[in-house]
């Protein structure tokens, strides 16, 4: 590595053993140890406020904000913040260039356009009807207990219980079949993970993206079709059957609302559930303190999703000439919300990086976004971790890192890609 310096440190990248600060929101490797990538970030937090210029060769000239006030005051402003052109970070060469597929969804929306597409599928997610979901949910928490009692002490976490649960749900709720299932995992998995090597159907390139996305189009065309043809109660019918004002869906809205919550409904969620358990496991403390006061249940949910804060990052677009907390934006300037940034941002979160299930202001994480943007699945991914760690939590005896976890290399979606544990679980009572 070279001697160059780190403009956030203030020292030698070779003396601290760090790559140059930009390189933790555009490099993808960074992400594969989040450890490090939150020390970087909090370095951030006490040295330049929160915010930093990402400035890249291959990439356009953003603004990165970690700072919590200053992301809420973007997201409080979603007319001089836009979601479009570019949702997420992308080189510039990939801003220039056409998409091979073309994808629309709900991020990609903005205004009235997006008003009344989410107002869609919004009843889906409000309490009564995800109050449906509760005896589907406590099968699957079951479920999960059931195939760690059949594991005999050892297995994946991630892989054999925080995948498959959420997904399940999701595939409920848009009314697909179980057996679905495998394609389903293999596919947003490409999609989310198209960096990671581990993942990636194939070297990242636009033709690889597009094969992905070929897929879930010609899977969704089949459903799509299906539902026209046999309405049924579930997402699937509402989305196929869809009308903004007195005009169907279009082909290309049609398919990007199922890939947004087949995807976003699936992967957020199972990185939540590793991430927070492997905090338990990790902070034993922690662990026995929920046991023994179950009633911290859903204060140590939103101290989970705080330390997870899956959905990594979304792009903004200024709109007009303005100021965000004395930094100059330029209208057309590109800014980069960094939830997970802002998720320990120590002036709002007394000693940000340690795991405190007790933290008295564990509900102002952000994870979900805030205002017009905010998460409509928020509520259904709280219900599921409480749903599995209500069940899992009081049974456990010991539990113990068995190997190195490993984390997706990916910059905008991601958690964890293996946590091997050796447990131990109680009869139950």
């Amino acid at each position: 590595m070279s001697d160059h310096t780190d403009p956030v440190v203030g020292e030698t990248a070779a003396g601290i053993g760090l790559p140059a600060a930009d390189d933790i929101f555009t490099d993808n490797v960074r992400w594969g140890d989040l450890d490090d990538w939150n020390r970087a970030a909090l370095r951030i937090h006490e040295q330049q406020g929160g915010f930093y210029r990402i400035e890249r060769g291959g990439f356009p000239r953003v603004l990165a904000v970690l700072d919590h006030a200053a992301v809420l005051e973007v997201e409080r402003q979603p007319e001089l913040f836009t979601n479009g052109p570019a949702p997420v970070l992308t080189t510039q060469e990939a801003l220039d260039t056409p998409p091979l597929v073309e994808l629309k969804t709900l991020i990609h929306m903005d205004g009235d356009e997006h008003t009344a597409y989410r107002k869609l599928g919004l009843p889906q997610f409000k309490p009564a009807s995800l109050a449906r979901l509760d005896s589907r949910l406590a099968e699957l928490s079951e479920r999960a207990v059931r195939t760690m009692r059949d594991a005999g002490g050892e297995l994946d976490f991630s892989i054999d219980v925080a995948l498959p649960y959420p997904l399940h749900v999701i595939l409920k709720i848009l009314g697909l079949p179980e057996d679905d299932y495998p394609r389903m995992l293999t596919l947003t998995q490409q999609l989310f993970g198209g960096e990671d090597p581990d993942l990636q159907r194939e070297e990242l390139s636009p033709e690889a993206i597009a094969a992905v996305l070929m897929d879930f189009f010609t899977y969704f065309a089949g459903v799509t079709t299906d539902r026209r043809e046999h309405p049924t109660d579930d997402l699937a019918s509402l989305i196929a059957n869809g009308r903004i004002g007195d005009d169907p869906l279009g082909d290309l809205e049609t398919i990007g609302y199922y890939v947004i919550v087949a995807t976003a409904g699936h992967d957020t969620t199972s990185s939540a559930m590793a991430g927070g358990f492997r905090a338990l496991v990790e902070h034993p403390d922690q662990l026995r303190l929920l046991q023994a006061r179950p009633e911290l249940m859903n204060n140590a949910i939103e101290e989970m999703i705080r330390w997870t804060a899956p959905v990594r990052h979304f792009m903004r677009t200024a709109t007009a000439d303005t100021e965000l907390h004395g930094h100059a934006v330029a209208q057309g300037d590109l800014i980069y919300l960094s939830y997970k940034g802002a998720n320990i941002d120590p002036k709002v979160f007394d000693d940000p990086l340690r795991f405190d299930i007790e933290r008295p202001n564990a509900d102002r994480q952000i994870a979900f976004g805030f205002g017009k943007h905010f998460c409509m699945g928020a509520q259904l991914a709280r219900m599921e971790l409480r749903s599995l760690f209500s069940r899992l939590v009081p049974l456990i005896e010991s539990v113990e890192l068995v190997g190195t976890p490993t984390t997706m290399q990916t910059t905008f979606v991601g958690g964890h890609k293996t946590l091997p544990i050796r447990y131990t679980l109680r009869d139950p009572g």
